[in-house]
């Protein structure tokens, strides 16, 4: 049982599963999962209809990790970069990478900044024009996060973020990528903004009134993101998000051959309504 492949996907799995196509080597990237409780609902972009990747899908804040974001520069209070590969099972410098790319991604696409001027506080408004112009210049790389948190005298709260998945782009896709997924509660005092770019749309959802829309193909949601909202709709709180033990556990979707047609085979036995079949393999 899997999902179809499109021709042109189902071919290039043939290839690299036969020798003859080496898969593009995967990116580290973050996404962070951003709460608000009463009732608990999560902060989802709809991803722009002419994106190279995901076009259209409903997803969370993120993106490729910034080489830059593994700068020891980085102001930095929380669970250090050591203690973060232990978590995520990576390097030190991938895990401060991926911690920094997380908050940072998030303060681009939702204006939503976990970090503050101490180790026990945070940011409580990030709408001015100086906020947006330096979520602008983030965006286009000419200001890095270091820079950023030095100009504004803030230290990155990576005590704010908690670890919930990994995923990985399956091997055929020609842009691929490898995934730490982060939850986060929305600071008290900041609100997200429409902020455009890639995304169409933004929208605060129940998860459960997210998967709905799903299964009633009015919404688009990949893999990763179906799973982590059947995940969260067992929570009333974020309290009880944020409390609950978690183990990562990576999950690959892989290619397979079944009755001579290439499918996209989905560990854990994630629903395949969540993909239409125009658009499989993300």
């Amino acid at each position: 049982m899997g999902v179809p492949l499109p021709d042109r996907l189902g071919e290039r799995a043939r290839e690299i599963l036969a020798g003859r196509l080496a898969p593009v080597p995967a990116r580290d990237a973050a996404t962070v999962v951003l709460l608000r409780d009463d009732p608990l609902e999560v902060y989802l972009l709809r991803r722009q209809a002419t994106m190279a990747f995901a076009a259209g899908a409903y997803v969370f804040p993120g993106g490729s990790v910034d080489p830059r974001d593994a700068d020891q520069a980085v102001a930095w209070a929380g669970p250090s970069p050591a203690e973060w590969g232990e978590v995520l099972r990576t390097g030190e410098s991938t895990a401060r990478g991926l911690v920094c790319a997380a908050v940072r991604e998030t303060f681009e696409e939702s204006g939503v900044l976990l970090a503050g001027p101490g180790p026990g506080t945070v940011v409580t408004d990030t709408t001015g024009d100086d906020w947006e112009a330096d979520r602008l210049a983030l965006i286009a790389r000419t200001l890095s996060f270091a820079e950023f948190l030095d100009r504004r005298g803030l230290v990155l709260r990576s005590d704010l973020l908690k670890a919930w998945g990994h995923w990985i782009t399956p091997v055929m896709e020609t842009r691929r990528f490898d995934t730490r997924f982060f939850v986060a509660a929305l600071p008290s005092g900041q609100r997200t903004r429409d902020v455009g770019g890639e995304a169409s749309e933004v929208a605060w959802m129940r998860p459960g009134d997210a998967l709905a829309a799903a299964r009633e193909h009015t919404a688009f949601l990949m893999p990763p993101t179906f799973r982590t909202l059947t995940e969260m709709a067992a929570f009333e709180t974020i309290g009880d998000v944020l409390s609950c033990s978690r183990s990562i556990t990576t999950i690959v979707p892989a290619p397979a051959e079944v009755d001579g047609r290439m499918v996209l085979v989905i560990p854990e036995e994630i629903p395949v309504e969540i993909s239409e079949a125009g658009r499989a393999g993300a």
